[in-house]
């Protein structure tokens, strides 16, 4: 299987790199990918950047150069206090804007013409051993173009998505451009920082020095 994993930030590749095995790398329009092989897959890994902007264009690119049977966004992202705490795994069963509105005729955080909510079984049912990992959180993942700092940006947030766990700034970008494409997405992704505590940025700050593994371990585990 072609796998192609999507990370955001510099810190993040750095620590998926090492779990490729045979590495090489190529810039396509201006993109640097990581291709290797993880026990019997395929993969293909990039940096995206921060934002849907650069994250639609990263998947497109992507999809579009080496056709991966499945794509996984992973790295961090930040908790909501509902049941996924600091260095906690996140597995997302969906994905949704949370600072999107098309008008009437839609509901909030709905791009017209698309679901409400990104699903991610398909995905999720390409990586089985997720299911045997009993300390992984699952539910939804909101997503948006916006650092999440203050309790009134995460109470707005949850006010429109209540069950979510964990928030983040790319994935439904690339989930919609997964929707578009017919490829399978999955999101997994370690959680960070809480938004409102009162060491906020200190948590998001210190965690690259907290050696955060645990996130590409599961991965590394999944696609063995």
């Amino acid at each position: 299987m072609t796998i192609g994993i999507i990370v955001a930030m510099k810190a993040e590749l750095e620590h998926l790199l090492p779990t490729l095995d045979t590495p090489r790398s190529c810039i396509i329009d201006g993109v640097e990918f990581h291709s290797g092989r993880i026990g019997t897959n395929n993969i293909v890994v990039m940096q995206c950047g921060i934002g849907k902007v650069n994250a639609a264009i990263g998947t497109l690119l992507l999809i579009r150069e080496f056709k991966p049977d499945l794509i996984i966004n992973t790295g961090i992202a930040g908790g909501t206090g509902r049941g996924a705490g600091i260095l906690d795994v996140v597995v997302a069963e969906e994905v949704a804007y949370h600072d999107v509105w098309c008008g009437p005729g839609n509901v909030r955080g709905q791009v017209q013409g698309h679901p409400a909510r990104y699903s991610c079984a398909e995905g999720n049912a390409l990586l089985p051993a997720l299911s045997g990992i009993a300390s992984l959180k699952h539910g939804l993942v909101a997503s948006g173009d916006q650092f999440v700092d203050t309790p009134e940006d995460l109470a707005r947030i949850l006010s429109l998505h209540p069950d979510a766990i964990a928030i983040d700034m790319e994935s439904g970008a690339i989930a919609q451009v997964c929707h578009m494409h017919s490829v399978p997405f999955a999101m997994i992704r370690v959680v960070s920082d809480y938004p409102g505590a009162d060491d906020h940025l200190d948590q998001y700050q210190n965690f690259w020095s907290q050696a955060p593994e645990a996130t590409f371990n599961i991965l590394k585990t999944c696609l063995a």
